[in-house]
């Protein structure tokens, strides 16, 4: 059964996942959907669930009440965003790392400076926008990371661990060793990100940080997979 709910004292990503976290925590919840600009929260369940026991799962900054039934209209369903512009920032990241990794590598081309490249850039940006707010991203980061749900602190080291692949793979620094770090901490993400998928959570997706409000979706699986794709064939050669 599925019910929604408005919690109100929300005011970050930091919050929402926060609440996604105590929430999921209960024993008869299967699946927690939160919206951060409308305050609703679709909680899925197998057993119905009292509200004061949602209220008790949560910290006392949060309130929670159930929503009044509204009226659907064509023109609420037309604002809801399609997947593909929900992922357009992601999308748009991409093309610019990859346009930056092809322009340093053309003359002469050399395919091994552009996957170095892209690698390298891949990481510098995408720790940026983690370190904008870490305690946001690691709260984000432990709804589905294996590693980060068994040690936190791994949440808020991975920016800096990003930062630092960045930064070795453009400086052409110690690579064989940026390369097998980078199978490993990314296997261990694609892993979570895959069991996600599987189970059909629909969580938000902390590879640009808490910054923006990205799904979890295919999208994520296939820009770890390339990145570890990379890694393995430059391994190889």
């Amino acid at each position: 059964m599925k019910h929604t709910y408005i919690v109100s004292g929300m005011t970050c990503n930091g919050c929402k996942a926060s609440v996604e976290k105590s929430i999921t925590s209960l024993e008869d919840v299967t699946n927690v959907t939160v919206d951060l600009e409308t305050a609703e929260v679709v909680i899925e369940m197998k057993n119905h669930i009292k509200l004061s026991k949602l209220q008790e799962a949560l910290s006392s900054k949060y309130t929670i009440s159930e929503k009044k039934i509204e009226k659907v209209t064509m023109f609420d369903l037309s604002k809801e965003k399609s997947e593909i512009q929900q992922l357009f920032p992601l999308f748009l990241i991409f093309g610019y790392i990859t346009i930056a990794a092809i322009i340093s590598a053309i003359n002469p081309w050399n395919m091994n400076d552009f996957m170095l490249n892209f690698m390298g850039l891949f990481y510098i940006v995408f720790s940026f926008f983690k370190l904008l707010n870490v305690k946001g991203f690691a709260m984000s980061f432990g709804m589905y990371d294996p590693l980060s749900k068994v040690i936190p602190t791994y949440g808020f080291v991975y920016p800096f661990i990003e930062l630092a692949l960045g930064i070795f793979f453009l400086m052409r620094f110690q690579i064989f060793a940026s390369l097998v770090i980078t199978i490993i901490i990314l296997g261990i993400t694609t892993v979570g990100v895959t069991k996600s998928l599987l189970d059909k959570k629909s969580i938000q997706c902390a590879c640009l940080g808490s910054v923006l409000n990205l799904p979890m979706t295919k999208a994520t699986f296939i820009e770890n997979s390339i990145m570890i794709l990379m890694a393995i064939f430059m391994i190889l050669q």
